[in-house]
Order: C-alpha cells, then structure tokens, then sequence
C-alpha cells in the first residue's frame, strides 16, 4: 500500500478521518465512544492538539483538528494506539482495529473549517441515522448549537468566530447555517481537493508546496507527492479535453476551466483569461460542473478518461 502524503507544519488545520478494519465497527458502547473522547480530551493535554469539532459514527470517525506543534503524527497515534488497546483489551482480542492508516486532508482553514464542521455535523443525518443533527449525541454540533455544555478541551472560538463575536448570537447563527443545508443540494468540501491531500485555494497549495513540500527520491513513491511536483500545464490539459470534448464547445471550456483549477499553478484569473471570463466565472463553472459530474455518471467518466489521458 502507497504510503499517504503527511505534511506537518506548526498551525497545521486537518481534516482526519479513521473507519474500522473491514469497515467494521470501532463504537459498540456507549463507554467506547465516552472513552474515545477521553483520548481526544488527553491529546489536547499531551499533545497540544487543538479539536475544533469531531462526529463519532459506528465505523469510523471524523476530526478537525489543529497542530500548534507540527505533531500530527504523534497525536493520531496515541489517539488510535490508545484506544485500539482499550477496544482490545476489553474484548480479549488483538490485531488491528483500524483500517490502514488515518487519513488527513490538509485544509485551509480561513475558506474551508467553517464548511468542513457543517459536513462534520451532518454525517448523522447524511447516514439516516437521524432526522436533526441535534438529535445525535456523538458529535460536537450539540455544543456549538448550545444544547449542550462543551468539554474544556473541545474549542468552539475559531468556527464560531464567523458567525460574531457575542457567543449566544454566534451559536444561533451556526444553527441556522447547519440547517439550511437540511434537506438541501450542498456540494461536499471535499470535492475540492487539490493533489488529493489538500484542501485550499489555488494560492494556499502554492504555498504549501514551496514551502513545506520536498522531493527526495523516497517521496516521489507518495502518489499525493507526484501530483505536487509534476503538474500538467494547460495545453496538455486542453490537448486531452478536445480529443475527448472536442465537438462540445461550451462543455469543453468548462471541463478545461475544471481541470485547470484542479492540476496547474496557474492562478483563477490567468485561466479565466484564457477563456474570456473573470475568476469567479471559472470558480462558479467548476462549482457547477462538480454538482453535474455527481448526477451525470457518463460525464464523471468522461472527465476521468480525460485524466487518465493527461497522466499517460
């Protein structure tokens, strides 16, 4: 198995996700899932970690979690080495309980945490498992919706923060943002990812490459890594659409707007230029074509010949 893209740097914002081995369940108690918080609560301790809000399924779970100390590494293995010897030791068995390793998208946290709590939050709901994400007790929405107190090492200042200062105001708001997307069409964050790791603007990826990203020849097995380093130009990118898009002009623009923003440096408003349009223009483009890509299987498979062309 490919080794994952770890990129550590102090302040670092992460989203981290761990499922079971098998995709087997992790939580079969209500004092696995209090347990697990206790591993979160002393990671904050030990650590330093900074948990800005998680959500505890059966399987797996999700975290947002900051590192002060450039120390993902140490925090998620005490996390799952600490609670995979509890699971174990209380079951008599042994062996693995996660699957693989955790994986940790990388995320620019002043455009995407505030998204990211919401997809968080609402994975109960996504689930079936309930109606209103208020309902579930193994997230952190309750404290941010006010329902319940937050622990002391659960911090609520940075999401909050965007919704005002007055922390009564602030909750109410946050409900109100989470609701909206009740029932609602919303893009997931996630298909925003760049190189498969990081989750930021054009500019953020830029400056995470040259500032934190080396290429020795050890990295270069980390298929996250080799999409950092060698990225496609947009020629080669246009070359690879009009063989595939080449009759559909309008659709062809798009897909290359898409595919720009997604591999190449270039900036939104140097692809934009391109094409005749301003850089929202091509952020809203590939807002939409992402939306019709989860709904139109056939063009999903199109664009990804047309990746598959590029990576050859």
């Amino acid at each position: 198995m490919a080794r994952p893209l770890r990129i550590e740097y102090p302040g670092a914002f992460y989203h981290v996700t761990s499922r079971g081995n098998e995709r087997k369940p992790i939580f079969k108690s209500v004092r696995d899932r209090e347990a697990f918080l206790g591993y979160l609560e002393s990671a904050t301790s030990r650590y330093g970690a900074i948990i800005h809000c998680y959500c505890l399924m059966d399987n797996h779970y999700h975290l947002l979690v900051e590192t002060p100390d450039a120390n993902l590494s140490a925090i998620m293995r005490h996390i799952n080495g600490a609670y995979t010897t509890y699971f174990n030791v209380k079951r008599k068995r042994s062996g693995h309980l996660f699957q693989g390793r955790y994986k940790a998208l990388l995320v620019d946290k002043d455009t995407y945490a505030m998204e990211l709590s919401r997809y968080i939050h609402l994975n109960p709901v996504r689930a079936g498992i309930t109606d209103r994400p208020e309902k579930y007790r193994w997230s952190s929405y309750r404290a941010f919706a006010g329902r319940d107190s937050a622990p002391g090492w659960l911090f609520l200042d940075f999401i909050l923060s965007y919704f005002g200062a007055d922390r009564p105001a602030s909750k109410k708001k946050y409900r109100k943002f989470v609701e909206n997307a009740l029932g609602q069409e919303i893009k997931s964050p996630i298909a925003d990812l760049i190189a498969g790791t990081i989750l930021g603007t054009d500019e953020f990826a830029r400056m995470i490459k040259s500032k934190y990203v080396t290429a020795t020849k050890t990295d270069r097995n980390v298929p996250e890594l080799r999409k950092l380093i060698s990225r496609p130009g947009m020629e080669q990118i246009e070359n690879a659409v009009d063989k595939e898009f080449g009759n559909q002009g309008k659709l062809a623009q798009t897909v290359k707007m898409y595919l720009g923003r997604k591999l190449t440096d270039e900036r939104l408003i140097e692809i934009g230029k391109k094409y005749g349009v301003g850089d929202s223009a091509v952020a809203e483009a590939s807002r939409r074509l992402s939306i019709r890509m989860e709904r139109e299987k056939e063009l999903a498979k199109r664009v990804q010949a047309v990746l598959e062309r590029i990576k050859t």
